[in-house]
């Protein structure tokens, strides 16, 4: 770069360095390179870990910008000039993944803009906006205007959004990994295209944190533009990690998932600082934590608080201000509140059980001491012994700089024809020009021409079964060949069913007196009779009636009752931890995680094996139950489940029994009925990854899998329309009902229709991940095998046969009958 050009760029950064310098800061290498490329007109990727300043480096560019378009007589005032939103016209979208995060988000920016004395209007369209907010939005009189993807593709569906973006200069997607590898995702491609097309030279910048994936990434973000710049902070924020261990003489239990034997210890920990965010894996376990600790708080009941994703809005909000207010000491929260909402109050991270992944573990540790030059802190609590490797695993691959990757989803049909209909909405389209533009996105660059016809037949007229049912004719061609929306019925209830994400069977909680608590799913309200307790939004609940997809209820003075349980909950390992984790197991390093796991690997040696790093672990054990193998490929419990039955399906061809699996994040097991012999050379062939794909779909019900998939798949593409306003929400039952008459009509009547197939491609290649299963079947024939007879069960075995016993009829409950059983196991071997 010239002299000239540093000088001018300098002068350019001026107003903003001297704001930075009136706080006693001083911008960052990176934020000042986002400056200047932004200034020269390119658009890219900023990676950089939370806490660092992204937010300011991200929105320097256009402010400096507005402030160097200012007329001279406005420079000189600027710090009381002020302008009416009448004419502020929008200038930078500002995309973002959660409404929590839009809502901090916009504080964040109105400080600099405020602070620069800039006259822009800012404002928020998301599902929880004020009625301004929203009126500015969809008037487009906001200089800035903070939006989720859903609300973008809405605002997409009205006919005079092009013109409102005309001032368009910059689009930021913040938290942009959060969006990669999901439909979100895909459904934000398509709108940027179409951004594109009405505004080429507007400048798009993505936000993220780490990936093991960057480049892809930026590709997906970017697809036209191969020199898009990708700028990494230059010094990652150092994180402090701490594992609470099992003290002198405690037991630390074989298998588990609650963690609350740590009870005392976290409790000590959260005294000792300031303010803590407890961060649970599931929402259940949320629910119990809190219950928990609420029975041993001494300090005002208002400073313990509770936050995950099914608490009503209201309720979450109230817990953010509380810690902006520093009024809470602890909030036990989910991922809820692990995504780029900031809290400088924040003092330590407790992560209660394996994080199952490092994208996840850096994320909630990034939430602890958000401040300027401060380094991470978390403390890690095992919930049960094995999850002390996991910790270890973690350490090692936070040593390595190692974060795993997120796949981008292609050709996800249902997302195209719903943004189809959006645009036919927007004053139509013409199918040649949107079939060249939607190929400018990394999820549909590679449409064909067939799958795109199959699309505009589905949105003409559903598909060749249903074209005689008018309802399902949502899109019709004029003269001129463009394709448009002219049924105001079908405007208004599209409108509101776009968006990707899908909530089946949600139940509205409510007190009969007073406000909503949030919501739950009908699955398990179904299985409460009025008068029951159940455990929610950290209260105990009585069950008044069940009304409309809505339960009233009152507070319950005794009992705690039975927590809800949402789907999805059990959160598997990612593939690269697993695979650390069978490292620091066969290889264990000098960690006190490993020093303190030591006694429980001294047992699984004397007992079995400790399984080595080119080794492949069986072991064949004899219980009351039947003949078990496990074995421990160490892939992550989705690929386990894939794997589990196949070899099921493959050992049922040579021996006529009957046969169960269980599976966890280490292994399998697989349960014969009766008396069997196995050896190495039929184990080894039960493994081969030779017909895979076939022995798969013959294992697993793919009827089912896909019936399940294309319910919704089906509600994306919107063949089941939404429940409208005013009306009775429909059940999870009648939504299954409507989905399964849809499927098993397109089944027989039009079996080659675009969402059939797709709802089978979606199985095998998210759920049951034919890719990830065939390369570990590879990894696992080029292992050694290593098939070792216990006599009982061992200290990896046993988790996996609690997990079997855990839907088995018994009078004793599941918890106490494994942690018995363990108490044997461990009295036996001392």
């Amino acid at each position: 770069m010239s002299a000239g050009r540093i000088v001018g760029h300098t002068r350019f950064e001026q107003p903003l360095t001297q704001w930075f310098a009136a706080r006693g800061w001083k911008p960052a290498p990176f934020q000042r390179e986002v400056w200047r490329r932004y200034r020269d007109g390119q658009s890219g990727l900023l990676v950089t870990p939370t806490g660092s300043g992204k937010t300011l480096a991200m929105i320097g560019g256009p402010l400096l910008q507005a402030l160097a378009e200012l007329p001279a007589g406005d420079k000189e005032s600027r710090p009381s000039k002020r302008r009416s939103s009448a004419t502020a016209h929008v200038r930078v979208l500002w995309i973002t993944p959660l409404r929590a995060l839009a809502s901090d988000t916009v504080r964040a920016l109105r400080e600099p803009i405020e602070g620069l004395g800039l006259p822009w209007t800012v404002a928020m369209r998301t599902g929880d906006a004020s009625a301004r907010d929203k009126r500015l939005a969809r008037q487009g009189k906001a200089d800035l205007l903070v939006i989720t993807p859903e609300s973008l593709a809405l605002l997409l569906s009205y006919p005079d959004t092009q013109a409102q973006l005309a001032w368009l200069q910059a689009i930021v997607v913040d938290e942009w990994h959060a969006l990669l590898d999901n439909k979100r995702g895909v459904l934000l491609q398509l709108c940027l295209a179409r951004l594109r097309g009405w505004q080429p030279a507007a400048r798009i910048w993505g936000l993220s944190a780490t990936l093991g994936n960057l480049e892809q990434a930026r590709q997906v973000l970017l697809p036209h533009l191969d020199d898009a710049a990708l700028i990494r902070a230059a010094a990652p924020r150092s994180l402090h990690m701490k594992t609470l261990l099992p003290r002198d003489g405690e037991r630390f239990p074989w298998a588990g998932h609650l963690g609350l034997s740590q009870m005392q210890a976290v409790v000590e920990q959260i005294a000792q600082a300031r303010t803590t965010l407890l961060f649970t894996n599931t929402r259940a376990q949320a629910e119990l934590w809190y219950e928990a600790l609420q029975a041993v708080w001494l300090d005002d009941a208002e400073a313990l608080a509770l936050h995950h994703g099914s608490l009503d809005p209201t309720l979450r909000r109230q817990v953010e201000q509380g810690l902006r207010e520093e009024r809470i000491r602890c909030v036990v929260a989910t991922s809820s509140l692990d995504l780029g909402v900031d809290f400088p109050s924040v003092d330590q991270v407790i992560q209660l059980g394996s994080p199952k992944g490092m994208a996840r573990l850096l994320q909630r540790a990034g939430r602890s001491r958000h401040r300027p030059g401060e380094a991470g802190h978390i403390i890690c609590v095992p919930t049960h012994a094995l999850e002390l490797a996991e910790f270890a695993a973690a350490r090692q691959a936070l040593r390595a700089g190692q974060v795993e990757s997120r796949r981008p989803l292609r050709l996800s049909l249902d997302v195209l024809a719903q943004h189809c209909v959006t645009l036919a909405l927007a004053g139509g389209f013409e199918p040649d020009q949107l079939l060249a533009e939607v190929r400018l996105t990394h999820a549909f660059a590679e449409l064909s021409l067939h799958d795109w016809t199959q699309v505009l037949q589905f949105i003409t007229q559903g598909g060749n079964a249903l074209q005689h049912y008018p309802e399902f004719c949502r899109v019709t061609r004029d003269a001129a060949g463009i394709l448009a929306v002219s049924d105001r019925r079908v405007a208004f209830r599209h409108r509101l069913s776009i968006g990707t994400i899908t909530s089946d069977g949600a139940v509205l909680v409510r007190m009969a007196r007073g406000g909503a608590l949030g919501s739950v799913e009908e699955s398990f309200v179904s299985r409460l009779r009025p008068g029951d307790v159940f455990q929610f939004a950290g209260r105990s609940l009585r069950l008044l009636r069940l009304q409309d997809m809505t339960a009233y209820v009152r507070p319950a003075k005794q009992g705690s009752g039975v927590v809800p349980r949402w789907q999805g909950g059990r959160m598997p390992m990612s593939t690269d931890l697993a695979a650390h984790v069978a490292e620091v197991l066969a290889n264990p390093p000098a960690t006190p995680e490993l020093r303190a796991l030591r006694p429980l690997l001294a047992l699984q040696s004397k007992l079995s094996a400790v399984p080595g790093q080119d080794q492949l672990l069986a072991e064949w054990v004899k219980t009351r139950d039947g003949w078990h193998l496990f074995l421990y490929p160490f892939a992550g419990r989705a690929v386990h489940e894939g794997l589990a039955a196949v070899l099921s399906l493959r050992w049922s061809r040579h021996v006529a029994t009957s046969f169960a699996f269980s599976v966890n994040d280490y292994g399998l097991a697989v349960t014969a009925t009766s008396a069997l012999q196995l050896d190495e050379q039929s184990l080894a062939a039960m493994l081969s990854p030779d017909a895979l794909l076939q022995d798969l779909q013959a294992a697993v019900n793919m009827s089912e899998l896909a019936r399940r998939q294309f319910r919704e798949i089906a509600r994306v593409a919107g063949l089941l329309p939404p429940s409208l306003p005013g009306r009775a929400l429909r059940s999870l039952r009648q939504l299954q009902a409507s989905s399964s008459l849809f499927y098993d009509v397109l089944r027989q009547y039009d079996p080659g229709h675009m969402l059939l197939h797709q709802a089978e491609r979606e199985v095998l290649e998210q759920r049951l991940d034919v890719a990830t299963l065939q390369r570990v079947l590879h990894d696992c024939a080029g292992r050694q095998l290593l098939l070792t007879r216990p006599r009982t069960l061992t200290p990896l075995s046993f988790p996996l046969w609690a997990e079997s016993r855990r839907g088995s009829l018994s009078s004793e409950d599941w918890k106490q009958r494994v942690q018995r059983a363990a108490q044997q196991l461990e009295q036996r071997h001392g």
